[in-house]
């Protein structure tokens, strides 16, 4: 795979309550992705940037939401999110704390 679209297939960690969850109890963590990423690319884009071995991707499109401002009605863009598994004695750390 080429190493340049590697380092764009990632957009963002998703840091929400849920996502703290199931880092916690499955070594599972969320990605906010490009909408045209594939499961290799995000296996390779994480397993290059963060030196770990990944075990299995799942994705999930997830669908804009429905908002209005003030009169107008309008919709929020959807957008593509990646649980990552990790193998086993594996961890991401993203608050980068001192060791």
């Amino acid at each position: 795979m080429n190493q340049e679209r590697l380092m764009n297939v990632l957009l963002a960690p998703v840091v929400s309550e849920k996502s703290t969850l199931v880092a916690e109890s499955d070594s599972q963590y969320v990605f906010k992705v490009v909408p045209d990423a594939t499961k290799p690319e995000i296996k390779g884009a994480v397993e290059s940037l963060f030196n770990v071995q990944v075990e299995q991707v799942r994705v999930a499109n997830m669908k804009g939401k429905q908002k209005r401002f003030g009169a107008r009605q309008g919709r929020r863009s959807g957008w593509k999110k990646a649980y990552v598994t990790l193998e086993s004695g594996q961890e991401i750390d993203f608050m980068g704390g001192a060791e």
